[in-house]
């Protein structure tokens, strides 16, 4: 397996195929509720994993939340945020977002909520999240970790992992099992696109889904 390959394969799929091939595999990685804070495009890639805490009282991070992981990031990179303390609190914004950019980085997906949406549309950059805040996450939330395992919500994800999201949602493919779960969906990508060959071509919508099933059945 050249790992190199994996992510722009990935990156031409979507994440319902992607979805369907974890399925006919037997594993989970779907994702819902994560959604795009602006019309961002569909983003794939390795993940880069931090994970945010509620602040205690008086505490203040030695560095902001997210600049370890965009300083080791890089094109192929999804940075994933475990935010699940504080939703008043953003867990992402915009200068992160410019700066992320810049490196090349994918974009970023927030188990919870981001800010400065404005910003990261701005900048071009993806930002996927569950719900957007004005609140600053100063005093409010700080970094726990950069690297390690996190979760998002019931699903364990590890540095290292694949992520691809869209409109539809996102889905995490664990990194031992990415190329199997990648060329299996690329095998239904094919089936599904001479499905709408057929339809495009007067074959009845009854006849091609039909056929279509009685295929996943075999």
């Amino acid at each position: 397996m050249n790992e190199d390959t994996l992510a722009p394969r990935l990156a031409r799929l979507d994440t319902c195929g992607v979805s369907d091939a974890l399925d006919r595999l037997g594993l989970s990685g779907a994702v819902m509720g994560v959604r795009p804070m602006w019309p961002c495009p569909r983003i794939a890639g390795r993940v880069i994993t931090v994970r945010l805490r509620r602040a205690e009282p008086g505490e203040h991070s030695p560095r902001h939340l997210g600049t370890a992981a965009i300083e080791a990031g890089g094109p192929g990179d999804v940075i994933v945020i475990e935010h699940h303390d504080r939703e008043d609190a953003a867990g992402w914004g915009g200068i992160l977002s410019l700066a992320a950019k810049l490196k090349g980085i994918e974009g970023v997906i927030v188990d919870g909520t981001c800010r400065d949406v404005d910003d990261s549309r701005d900048a071009g950059f993806p930002v996927f999240a569950r719900a957007a805040t004005p609140m600053t996450a100063r005093g409010r939330v700080v970094e726990a970790s950069m690297g390690e395992p996190i979760r998002v919500e019931d699903l364990h994800v590890s540095p290292g992992d694949y992520v691809i999201a869209d409109w539809s949602g996102a889905v995490f493919l664990p990194a031992d099992r990415a190329e199997e779960i990648i060329a299996t969906a690329e095998g239904l990508a094919a089936r599904e696109a001479a499905m709408a060959e057929d339809v495009r071509a007067g074959k009845s919508v009854i006849d091609v889904m039909g056929a279509s099933y009685e295929g996943m059945l075999r």
